[in-house]
């Protein structure tokens, strides 16, 4: 590819993704972002989790993640839990409330991305798709 195409991709991707941001900041009222809904999201998934496991599955800093932890655990969507057996292990559990916020926002990014993603025929979702999973595998390794 040449210099010129990557930097008009790499500025396209940036613009989607920021309008996704921005669009999703407007829907979603909750004063939380993202990164908030992903971590509820792994602990829906997981489980209760220790946050350096759920800093490594999400790529992020351990110190990000403490910091969206705390917000969590603050409005009552996450608990902190000590381990039986060794009480200096910390996990962070998903609360029913924090159930009920990630169905929530599950709801509304469905609507989020048809309003986006409809505009690309079912192929085309597929290749972008297959083309990102490519992407993010290729630097995860």
């Amino acid at each position: 590819m040449k210099e010129k195409n990557i930097f008009g991709l790499i500025h396209s991707m940036d613009q989607v993704t920021n309008y996704l941001i921005i669009q999703w900041n407007k829907m979603f009222n909750e004063s939380l972002g993202i990164s908030h809904i992903l971590v509820l999201s792994h602990l829906k998934d997981n489980g209760k989790s220790r946050p350096s496991d759920i800093a490594r599955t999400l790529g992020l800093t351990p110190p990000t993640l403490t910091h969206l932890s705390e917000k969590l655990v603050q409005k009552k969507l996450a608990t902190r839990l000590a381990d039986d057996d060794d009480r200096r292990i910390i996990y962070l559990a998903i609360t029913d409330k924090g159930l009920d916020l990630v169905k929530k926002a599950n709801e509304e990014g469905k609507t989020l991305r048809k309003n986006l993603f409809d505009k690309l025929t079912a192929e085309e979702q597929q290749q972008l798709l297959s083309i990102y999973r490519k992407l993010n595998d290729s630097i995860r390794n």
